[in-house]
């Protein structure tokens, strides 16, 4: 991991994600882009162009302003950070952010009050798991020392998802995490062990990473909902984050072949990293 992602809007979360975000790069020797999207409107963008370029000006010096004092941290002593200011209007863009500079990993702070329903659903954190051909990682609280050890791939074996599968796992097999992969078994969608193991099996083959020992990596976690069980799982097998294949369809049903509904729990501060399609 050479480089990470950091949008901010100044905000106490965007302090999470930077502190995250911080560090990883210490731990990864990896860098730091900090990226501030202005979205200046339409109003000003139709001005004349003398009063157009002062008014840029001023926000760009304002822009500067705030950086200087949300930057003033001593986490970020030793570390490598780069500002950039966007006059972006549209979170989906910040995929051509980290494109523009050959970023490994977004990682974004929610606002969410609790659950993923929150996490992603009608924000603008899932605008940009939406879009992002970059992984997305999302943290919603501060965490004391945060890490990267023991991580969870939540998967119902769709082949739809392998390509986010694999993308994962060379992700993490660079870091040298244990990469665990878990199927929750729910009684809207029952299957026996046997049919569970075919489609693990099945899964990982046509992965190309039937080499590896992913399939003794691979649980069965029984639970009443799909999203009970996630969280569940990653309690019991004190996981640092869950890592969920996206879609890049609006909704978080669509984050599984299953629709997991809109009930979620109150208990998701765990980190959570998304993978496209």
């Amino acid at each position: 991991m050479n480089k990470i992602l950091i949008p901010v809007d100044f905000s106490e979360h965007s302090e999470y994600a930077l502190k995250t975000a911080a560090t990883l790069a210490k731990r990864h020797n990896a860098s730091l882009v900090v990226l501030h999207m202005m979205g200046i409107s339409e109003a000003v963008l139709t001005k004349d162009e003398s009063q157009e370029m002062l008014e840029g000006i001023f926000y760009m010096k304002l822009a500067e302003k705030h950086f200087n004092e949300f930057l003033d941290k001593d986490y970020l002593e030793g570390l490598k950070v780069e500002t950039t200011v966007q006059n972006y209007k549209d979170f989906n863009e910040i995929n051509d952010v980290a494109a523009e500079f050959n970023v490994d990993l977004i990682v974004m702070g929610s606002h969410g009050a609790s659950g993923l329903k929150e996490v992603f659903v009608g924000s603008n954190t899932e605008k940009v798991v939406r879009t992002s051909t970059t992984p997305v990682l999302v943290v919603k609280d501060h965490f004391t020392e945060f890490k990267m050890e023991r991580v969870v791939f939540a998967c119902d074996f769709n082949l739809d998802f392998i390509e986010p599968f694999k993308k994962a796992y060379d992700f993490f097999s660079k870091l040298d995490a244990d990469f665990q992969v878990v199927y929750i078994n729910t009684p809207s969608k029952f299957i026996s062990t046997a049919e569970m193991e075919k489609r693990a099996l099945n899964f990982i083959d046509k992965s190309g990473l039937a080499h590896t020992d992913l399939f003794e990596k691979t649980s069965f976690y029984n639970d009443h909902k799909l999203e009970h069980g996630i969280y569940a799982f990653c309690n019991k097998h004190q996981a640092d984050m869950v890592i969920i294949p996206t879609h890049g369809r609006r909704g978080l049903a669509h984050y599984f072949s299953e629709n997991i509904g809109e009930a979620i729990v109150n208990h998701s501060d765990y980190p959570i990293m998304t993978f496209k399609i």
